[in-house]
């Protein structure tokens, strides 16, 4: 299968309406470069199944699919009522206990010490995506007493949210080490940590991921934006998360906190990804609203490596046709005359070292000589992270030895990712292989241009040392035969 015509990548969840392989086939002919397993639903049996579909695919298609096992994290709820709901009115005393109670008008359980441990008067708490908000009065004995703000319904195991608080709670809940031990022997590519807060969080979890898997960092709550340059530090991508970020912070801040934690991403080479709604009704509808293209659009605009579909294509109605719209609106997006300019408003730091050096001289030669695609060998796909995060409208051909690094590059911006052969024989041969695999991959044809960057001695980490023009068609004398493993 040849190049997606777009530089932006597509992630997308599985579920009930994508547990098949047909469909799953579907969904990566109509674009998904990354599938995303929920482990917040689904057995461990449902999520080995459909990897094993997913890797079915990448080997009819001869080209890598990374996978994302998304941990669910910890969920702060409510007890349970008598009578399942109550209706409080504005202005109303509400207790929330440590110890077990049972719930009705006046009170409920909250069983959550970290929450005690931290909230304090003045403080507001949020139950059921924000829709009741509680202003703290006290906090006391295991009591916190409340005044509603808002008339609302209170039910079941509502999830509760804590504004501007930092939980000394563990990013891993019991459940997720279970998932993430088993995510880890099937072989994801990339792990997501829900409910990070600080880059405490991401560096805990790496002691126990031990290289098995880079670890992507969802930013959901107000703490993670103070603590944004650590985070971002400490992780290998972030996550946009809108939907918990939306609730905790006013909806009107969101998009100015989404293009600050793209720049920050963007700087320093870290994969974003934009999250949540980002097609909402398309899980019931055929077509996408206009709203809702300016949402994908705007993210594309300030340069977002990936946007993601969850309900869309997990449980929705229409997950294939789904793709298909996201597809079009970033191609749409991507070929604005001004894209460009938009995309490069704010300037990328440099770094002075001689790998950040070669690739910001391979997308300026790129530019300038007309060449159709910019190779870069890489061992751990970090110099190809580099060439990404510049943002050159010319594809990237990322060519590695490592079937798992090939799967990690799919979530990098403008990124083809190729697994080669590590039997490179000399520079000439890596010429050759480059623009073979360019010419075969339609990113060139025969006389066209390309750029390439590699390290010699070749498969050392971090020797990026060398650019070259290459002409496709030049330096050819051996088969091809590269092909996923």
């Amino acid at each position: 299968m040849s190049k997606r015509n777009r530089y932006a990548k597509i992630v997308a969840t599985i579920g009930p309406s994508s547990s098949d392989e047909k469909t799953i086939r579907n969904l990566f002919k109509a674009g998904v470069d990354i599938f995303r397993l929920n482990f917040s639903h689904g057995t461990h049996e449902d999520h080995a199944e459909r990897l094993a579909m997913i890797r079915n695919i990448e080997k009819e298609v001869g080209r890598p699919i990374g996978v994302l096992a998304d941990m669910q994290g910890p969920k702060l709820r409510v007890g349970t009522f008598t009578n399942g709901k109550e209706s409080l009115k504005k202005g109303q005393k509400f207790e929330l206990h440590l110890a077990k109670v049972a719930g009705d008008k006046t009170k409920v359980q909250l069983p959550h010490k970290e929450i005690f441990a931290v909230t304090k008067k003045g403080d507001e708490l949020l139950v059921n995506d924000g829709r009741l908000k509680l202003l703290v009065q006290s906090n006391k004995k295991g009591v916190i007493v409340t005044k509603v703000e808002n008339a609302s319904v209170i039910s079941d195991r509502k999830g509760v949210n804590v504004p501007g608080a930092v939980l000394p709670i563990d990013v891993l809940t019991k459940k997720d080490r279970k998932d993430l031990a088993y995510a880890l022997d099937l072989g994801v590519e990339w792990i997501a940590l829900s409910f990070v807060q600080t880059a405490a969080d991401v560096i805990k979890a790496r002691k126990l991921i031990k290289g098995r898997s880079r670890i992507l960092a969802k930013l959901e709550k107000p703490s993670s934006i103070d603590n944004l340059a650590a985070i971002v530090e400490a992780s290998d991508a972030i996550m946009v998360a809108r939907g918990d970020l939306g609730v905790e912070m006013p909806p009107e801040k969101v998009p100015q906190l989404q293009k600050q934690i793209i720049s920050a991403c963007r700087d320093v080479g870290k994969p974003v990804i934009v999250a949540t709604q980002m097609l909402e009704s398309m899980i019931d509808e055929p077509v996408a609203t206009r709203a809702e293209a300016s949402d994908v659009a705007t993210a594309v605009y300030a340069g977002a490596d990936a946007v993601m579909l969850s309900a869309e294509t997990a449980a929705g109605k229409y997950p294939i046709e789904s793709v298909k719209v996201m597809d079009r609106i970033i191609k749409a997006t991507e070929s604005d005359p001004d894209f460009d300019s938009i995309l490069h408003a704010r300037s990328t730091p440099i770094e002075a070292d001689d790998s950040d050096s070669i690739a910001s001289a391979a997308c300026h030669v790129a530019r300038t000589r007309g060449c159709k695609a910019i190779a870069t060998f890489s061992k751990t796909g970090s110099t190809v992270r580099r060439v990404s995060r510049l943002r050159t409208l010319v594809p990237i051909l990322g060519l590695t030895p490592s079937a798992e690094v090939a799967r990690q590059m799919c979530l990098a911006w403008g990124v083809h990712a190729m697994q080669t052969r590590d039997d490179i024989d000399g520079f000439n041969d890596m010429v050759g292989k480059s623009t073979r695999i360019a010419r075969r991959e339609k990113l060139a044809k025969n006389k066209d241009r390309i750029v390439l960057t590699a390290g010699v001695p070749f498969g050392e980490e971090g020797s990026t040392n060398i650019l070259r023009i290459a002409i496709v068609g030049e330096h050819e004398t051996k088969a091809s035969g590269e092909k996923l493993k």
